[in-house]
Order: structure tokens, then sequence, then C-alpha cells
């Protein structure tokens, strides 16, 4: 994305787009990684092959997974994918060693398998670890090639569940209780803060003028993309909404109590110092796992048709959005359906039923943790903001906001890469430094469509 943005003025446009497909190697799910840094790569290309002179690079992507480099920089082995099995059980494991409430209290994350503390307990014996020196989560790993500057962003390194709530840190405690290597982990660095120029060889690559400086954002997607949430008070609530939805309210200090580690609750770190309080819910993965599916059967039908038929049939099944039953990949269709027959839900027949099934779903896992974020912080929301992918989304903008009962602002679509731009562009000094003052710049500058509750 190249981002233009000055006083009164923010627009994105789209210069390459290229495919993120995993990949099953020996049994085990890895992220093809050098193939994503190819993309960047093509994509800084294609900005400068067009003559224009960028003042800042940043990246974001999603969270938890993590590249190895030794002594020397080089990659040890490939990322693994979070949906990999290799963590069934770990959290089990590791509860045996530090209690999950004690867990909870300490960083403040709710501990779900995909965590990278549980990947790397779940690897703890590997030879891929052993000749490990540094751990980098993959924005950092791609600023690092990009760089040659090792470190770790903070929104990204606060999902890890390895930082301390409470200092903002690397838990010095943890990482001896779980006996990982304290120099696995990186210095901390905020979004603003410059990584450095880009190498020489890079420059010399993309056509980037020399010393074309990487700026940390939010490198963690839902932390930019809630710093474009075009909010014009504090009572708002938000759903970064794309392959995951991310559920919650933005607040000054993390909610550590018992209630809210039931209730499956986070508290991550978000751009200016705030707190993103947030349950996952499985997101639009569903309806995209039943897509490739269907296409796998010979079934055509695109997402839009599906969702135009949707739209006209009644309410029906209503699965559990926040079963791990759904988390990996495979004949979700089947899943949905089995899930439906166990539970006594009407079983949904074809493929319109079944994105029908989602979208209700779905709407009812956002209802219910905006409900959850309310009761358990104290922060009242008169407005949810859904941001993300979803945004494009009509049915489950609307049914969302039946479902929760306020009006629900759809927009922007490109909230991730919006976000990553303003922390940017502040950074140079072209756009003023409050986090208010960014939302405004969105709030003035994008399409944004409102939804009442019906």
């Amino acid at each position: 994305m190249l981002a233009r943005v000055g006083p009164g003025r923010l627009a994105l446009s789209e210069r390459h787009r290229f495919a993120n497909q995993p990949v099953l190697l020996g049994g085990t799910l890895h992220w093809d990684v050098l193939g994503l840094y190819r993309g960047v790569l093509d994509g800084l290309r294609a900005v400068t092959s067009a003559g224009v002179v960028p003042g800042s690079v940043g990246v974001d992507s999603w969270a938890v997974d993590y590249g190895l480099i030794d002594a020397a920089g080089t990659l040890v082995g490939l990322p693994v994918h979070y949906r990999d099995d290799r963590t069934e059980g770990v959290v089990d494991e590791v509860a045996g060693q530090v209690p999950l409430p004690e867990l909870y209290a300490l960083t403040g994350v709710r501990p779900l398998r995909i965590n990278t503390l549980f990947q790397l307990v779940a690897e703890a014996d590997s030879a891929r670890l052993a000749a490990a020196a540094r751990l980098l989560l993959i924005p950092d790993l791609i600023g690092y090639w990009l760089t040659g500057v090792a470190g770790a962003e903070s929104t990204n390194a606060s999902t890890t569940q390895l930082l301390d709530i409470h200092s903002g840190q690397w838990s010095d405690e943890l990482i001896g209780k779980l006996g990982l290597r304290r120099e696995l982990f990186g210095v901390l660095r905020t979004p603003g803060q410059q990584l450095g120029p880009v190498r020489p060889e890079v420059a010399a690559d993309t056509g980037l003028p020399a010393g074309t400086p990487v700026t940390a954002v939010g490198s963690h997607d839902t932390a930019s993309a809630v710093a474009a949430v075009p909010a014009a008070t504090e009572r708002f609530g938000y759903i970064s909404c794309g392959t995951w939805s991310l559920v919650g309210v933005e607040l000054s200090e993390p909610v550590l109590s018992e209630d809210a580690r039931l209730a499956g609750f986070t508290n991550e770190s978000g751009v200016d110092g705030t707190v993103r309080f947030l349950r996952n819910v499985m997101g639009l993965w569903l309806a995209q796992e039943c897509l490739r599916q269907w296409r796998a059967d010979g079934l055509g039908a695109g997402l839009p048709e599906l969702l135009r038929a949707a739209a006209r049939l009644p309410p029906g099944a209503v699965v559990d959005a926040d079963d791990e039953e759904f988390l990996a990949p495979g004949d979700m269709p089947a899943r949905i359906a089995a899930w439906c027959a166990r539970a006594g839900e009407p079983v949904p027949e074809g493929p319109a039923a079944v994105v029908r099934c989602i979208m209700d779903s779905l709407a009812r896992a956002h209802a219910r943790a905006v409900a959850d974020a309310q009761r358990l912080s104290g922060h009242a929301v008169d407005v949810v903001h859904l941001v993300g992918g979803g945004a494009r989304n009509e049915l489950l903008c609307q049914l969302t906001a039946d479902a929760c009962g306020v009006p629900v602002v759809a927009g922007p679509v490109e909230a991730a890469a919006m976000g990553n731009a303003l922390v940017q562009a502040r950074a140079l000094g072209v756009v003023p430094g409050e986090l208010a003052d960014l939302r405004a710049l969105v709030r003035a500058t994008q399409p944004l469509r409102t939804y009442q509750p019906r």
C-alpha cells in the first residue's frame, strides 16, 4: 500500500498484492516466509518504479508466529503456522508449571494454544531452537531483512504471553520458569520509533533512496487497525474483522480479574500505551474455509453471491464460533454440519444456508464479546466500529448491529494499512501527535456506513 498523508489528506492506493499460502512440509504447517519477503520487495519496487519516493516504510502482520535466526543472522528453519497441531495439549502442560490464573495475572493474555509461549514450549527440545540466537516475530523478521536491525515491537510482543503486563517488558520470571533462553528476546521498541535505514542492497534492489527509514508501527495488524478506528468519543467498541474477529474496547489500564480470564479476554498493547481489552472470535475464517472446500468440490459460487442468497433466508442454525473445533484447516462445511447435529441445531442445507449460519453465529459472538467487554471493564459502549475486510460484508454488519443493539459504523476496510501509515506519518511530523487527531483524520477522509439495529 502507498499512503499519501498530510493535513486533511489520507489516501491509500494498492500497488501490489500477493498470496499468503501456507505449506505443509513433513507433516508440519509452515509459512512461506521467503515468498512473503519477495512479495514485500516486489511491492516496494512497484512503488518506486512509478516514480514515487516514500518517506518511510512500515510493516505489520498477524501475531504470535516467529522466525528464528542464528548468530550470523541466518534464518533457522521455516516459521511454523499457528494453526499447526504441534501445540495440542501444551496449555495443560504449561499449567502444570505455571497455574493459568497466575499466568494471566502476570501477562494479562488469554492462554490460547496458538500463543508464542506455547509454540516455544512445544519445540523446546528442537534443534532449530537450540541453534537460534534471536526470536523475531514475523513483522520484526521482515524489518530485520530490510534493515539488518533486530528487535521486537511492543504491540506484537504483547501477544506472545511472555511480556509482564505491569512493566511492559519481557518477563524474566516467566521465561526462566519455562526454561527458555532470555537472549532469544530482543530489545523492545514502540510504534513511531525508527528501526533504521534500509540496507544498501535493499535500496539497490527496490529503487528506494539510500537511507529510507523503516519505522516501527503497531506491527500487530489489530493494533494498527484499532489506531485507525474513526471514533469520535471514548465510548466505543471495536471489531477488527477479517480472518479473525478481534472484539473489545480500548482502555488505559488492563483488566486482570478472574472473571475476565474465565471469559476469555486478553489485554494487548495498543498504540500510544493503550490497552486493547478484547476477545478473539473465529471470524471470517469460517467462510474462507467453506469457500475453499466448495471450490475443491467444483461449486463455483463466490462469497458476494452467497451473501445475497443468505440474506434472503430466515435465521436458522447457530454454532459457537469460538469452538476450537473450527480452528484447523479442513472440511469446514462438514464440521459445521457435525457441530449442529451434536448440538441439536438444524443442519444447514446448501452453501447459502451454511453462509447464513456463519453470519448469524459471528454476529451473536460479536454481541456477546461487546457485552462482556463492557461488563468486565466498566467501559460503556454507545457505538461499535467494525473495521477491516468484514466492513464490506453488509449482511454481517447489519446482523451485528441487530445483535449488539447499538449502531455499527463500518469502515475503513483497509484499517490496518491506514493505522500503519498514520503512525509513520506522525513519526515524520506530517500529522499531529494525538491518537484522537489521527482518528479525526480517518473520520474526515474515509467513506463510512452506519447500520442501525433493527
